[in-house]
């Protein structure tokens, strides 16, 4: 892999999850471009430093020991990200302070790094939290390749933080530098809710959700076709989002013991929320993880998934198909998987070189709702 190399640190970087023959990088250019402003600025060691979705630790790891350093995304699989990046350049792990999206992070802050993510919602969450936590001559510079930054962000910038000057493209990248001014406390838009009526639960969705403001259009096919058990069976929720799968599904399986888990905090925080709404105080276990990863071998009957099919603003199958060996790792013999998905990405093909049987349970002119059978 290339090395990562500015005017603070040489490094050597790696995505999360680490994939064999790796073709994409742990940075760009927009952050070679954030740290070479900061280089020409100048950095006091006490400068108070915030970095917003820094997604696999480029711009931590640069910075690491030479200015107090907090950094704070939505992505779990960016902070193991940067935990390993911490540890492969021999950086000491509490060089960083880790916040979670779910979360916020506490200034005052002198300067903010910001990458702007793919969901504009989470950019304005975030912008909305910075008030009252920046100090007095504060800065706030956001960084992004051009062909995913939206003008909206630069208008976010200035409806909550204040003027904001776009600096030249550099190598398709580009920053916009805010300087804060006073204003009014924003209210935030966000969680947002919506209901269901079968089951009749209403669903609370913090800024960085999938399809936030009304159910997506795959777990609609999914939800009428869950299946429902008696018995107390091992469940898990993979990628659970808000948490409306594992819900339904636990609702009409009151014996079953669930687990939710997705790498998104603000996911994991909705399906808490969630959970607790429709199903009380029921025991159940809700984390942030990388998919199955942690899960012990052979300790479910049945796991549910609605895979994703991007990471950030890169679109492939690769998390789908880790979250499949993850489930077939995971579930006991004769334990399924059932999971929900385009037609055209084919995933009957793949899921029949993990599992020796694969049916198909229902579909919709878009999806097909698949059962496989470890």
């Amino acid at each position: 892999m290339p090395i990562f190399a500015t005017a603070f640190a040489q490094l050597d970087l790696i995505r999360q999850p680490d994939q064999p023959h790796e073709p994409l990088q742990a940075f760009d250019a927009a952050d070679e471009y954030l740290l070479k402003q900061l280089a020409e600025q100048g950095l006091a060691a006490n400068t108070r430093v915030l970095l917003l979705n820094d997604n696999f630790g480029a711009l931590a790891c640069s910075l690491a020991g030479k200015v107090q350093l907090t950094s704070s995304g939505d992505s779990h699989l960016g902070y193991l990200g940067l935990q390993v990046n911490l540890a492969r350049n021999r950086l000491p792990a509490d060089a960083v302070q880790f916040v979670p999206a779910s979360a916020t992070a506490q200034g005052p802050f002198d300067l903010v790094l910001l990458r702007v993510p793919k969901t504009l919602a989470l950019l304005e969450e975030q912008l909305i939290r910075l008030h009252g936590q920046l100090a007095p001559g504060a800065q706030v510079l956001a960084g992004a390749m051009i062909k995913h930054l939206p003008r909206a962000a630069g208008d976010l910038l200035e409806r909550y933080i204040g003027p904001v000057q776009a600096a030249l493209a550099v190598k398709k990248a580009r920053l916009l530098i805010a300087t804060p001014e006073v204003k009014a406390v924003p209210v935030s838009p966000y969680p947002t809710r919506y209901r269901l009526d079968k089951p009749a639960i209403e669903l609370l969705n913090h800024a960085n959700l999938f399809c936030r403001d009304d159910l997506d259009i795959g777990t609609r096919a999914f939800l009428p076709h869950l299946p429902k058990h008696l018995s107390r069976l091992r469940v898990a929720d993979l990628g659970c989002g808000n948490g409306v799968l594992g819900i339904a599904y636990a609702l009409g399986s009151p014996q079953a013991e669930l687990c939710l888990v997705d790498e998104s905090y603000m996911a994991v925080q909705s399906a808490a929320a969630n959970w607790r709404a429709a199903c009380g105080e029921r025991p159940v276990e809700i984390r942030a993880g990388d998919g199955l990863a942690e899960q012990a071998a052979d300790s479910l009957d049945l796991v549910l998934c609605n895979p994703p099919f991007h990471q950030q603003q890169v679109v492939g199958d690769f998390l789908a198909w880790r979250m499949f060996q993850q489930a077939r790792a995971a579930l006991v013999t004769g334990g399924e998987l059932w999971i929900v998905g385009n037609r055209h990405l084919g995933y009957h093909a793949k899921l029949k070189r993990l599992f020796r049987g694969v049916e198909q349970v229902a579909a919709t002119p878009k999806f097909v709702v698949l059962k496989a059978i470890k």
